[in-house]
């Protein structure tokens, strides 16, 4: 068996840092950019269409929305709107996608109109507007409000999510707030210091709990700007150990066959680089107690990113060297690894919904992770199904053996029955 190696769905024209997936419009969403620096290389969000071809999964490059010289860093998803965390400041994005009807000319087939750009293939440079291709689909893309969301001495926005019915939206960044807004007013409803130092990442639950992990090696819990309790994952974790750890990430997920039920699962990482790295470690949490069920080790790379799928089934991670893994979400025991798939930090990762356009695009696989990374490169990541035994099956092969057992003690010893 060769080496497991993802598939390079799409290439942008700069460096990829978020990534989200449409499953109403089968859309990947990739942002990122060069920043405000005058290198010539361009700031963006590519929308692109996911569809399958020939039994394949394949990406191409819809619509690209131009966002000047604010390079993207975190993206949320809510239906239609997009939180894009550009600099010190949030700004939503409302897109629209619909079919666009045909004139007579179109249909013969225009000049002006070139095929739909494929993997590799570098995107034309366009303003933001709507970009329509001969199949008939239109994107348009709308700037909604913009709010800046930190004010340290050199402020940027790390993370960004919405709350479970996307009224809400939570950001954090260097400065240790946490800034919960309205959507879409974008006016400020909560503002509090949650950690010494930046923040790393948040998530909120449905009970409106917010959960923080910041650079100060603390994980808190809050309800609104109370604190609930501090998690302490070394309670059910390695028996000793003198390296100062801390919370890389941090998110909610769904228990399968559990309904209503939820988990928390976090990522602890050295918080010095060492010559000898010690392992990275997965946390599963109650969602009630907030205390750790089990922890595992998760490699000696240091972990850069972290995602749960939509059911809860599995775990995405992606390290600061460039490679992806998927893990078991119950027991976290690794399924999928593939070494350095990008060569340099994963950026992001998130898993292709299971629900809207998801099982169409999945076809026969079990699940399916898209990664991004500063090599401008968005990588597919595909889980065969696991091939399991039906029970009934189970059942007619004791039954088999039971009978094979008899006839050979007959025949060993006649009068045996």
């Amino acid at each position: 068996m060769g080496r497991r190696r993802g598939v390079e769905l799409y290439r942008a024209p700069f460096p990829l840092y978020a990534l989200q997936v449409d499953p109403k419009n089968g859309l990947l969403i990739a942002a990122g950019g060069g920043g405000a620096a005058k290198t010539g290389i361009k700031n963006g969000v590519h929308f692109l269409q996911l569809e399958q071809i020939n039994g394949c999964l394949s990406a191409s490059l819809l619509h690209s929305h131009d966002t000047e010289t604010r390079a993207t860093m975190n993206l949320a998803l809510a239906g239609d709107i997009l939180a894009a965390g550009q600099d010190a400041r949030c700004q939503l994005l409302r897109f629209h996608v619909h079919q666009q009807k045909r004139n007579k000319t179109e249909k013969s087939g225009s000049k002006e109109q070139g095929p739909r750009q494929r993997k590799g293939a570098a995107p034309a440079e366009k303003k933001s507007g709507a970009e329509v291709h001969p199949e008939g689909v239109e994107l348009k893309v709308k700037n909604l409000e913009a709010v800046q969301t930190d004010f340290s001495t050199e402020p940027l926005q790390k993370v960004v999510c919405f709350n479970h019915d996307n009224t809400l939206l939570a950001t954090g960044g260097t400065d240790g707030h946490v800034r919960v807004w309205k959507v879409p007013s974008l006016e400020k409803v909560l503002d509090f210091k949650a950690h010494e130092g930046e923040i790393g990442d948040l998530a909120l639950g449905p009970d409106g709990k917010l959960v923080t992990v910041g650079w100060d090696l603390k994980a808190s819990v809050w309800q609104k700007e109370q604190l609930v309790t501090q998690l302490q994952w070394q309670e059910n974790g390695p028996a000793s150990s003198d390296t100062p750890y801390r919370y890389q990430a941090c998110r909610f997920g769904k228990v399968p066959d559990q309904p209503g039920g939820l988990r928390l699962f976090t990522v602890q990482i050295p918080h010095k680089r060492l010559r000898q790295p010690p392992p990275c470690y997965l946390t599963a949490w109650d969602s009630s107690t907030f205390l750790p069920l089990r922890t595992r080790p998760c490699g000696h790379e240091v972990i850069s990113c972290l995602s749960v799928s939509e059911s809860g089934t599995f775990l995405g991670l992606g390290t600061v060297t460039g490679s992806v893994a998927i893990y078991i979400a119950f027991s976290l025991q690794r399924l999928y690894y593939v070494k350095e798939a990008h060569g340099i930090v994963v950026t992001d990762v998130t898993f292709l919904p299971e629900k809207g356009c998801g099982p169409e695009l999945l076809g026969p696989h079990e699940t399916a992770l898209f990664s991004v990374a500063v090599d401008s490169r968005c990588q597919l990541h595909l889980l065969p199904s696991r091939r399991s035994v039906p029970v009934w099956l189970l059942l007619l092969m004791c039954v088999g053996l039971i009978i094979v057992t008899i006839l050979l003690l007959q025949s060993a010893f006649p009068g045996f029955l």
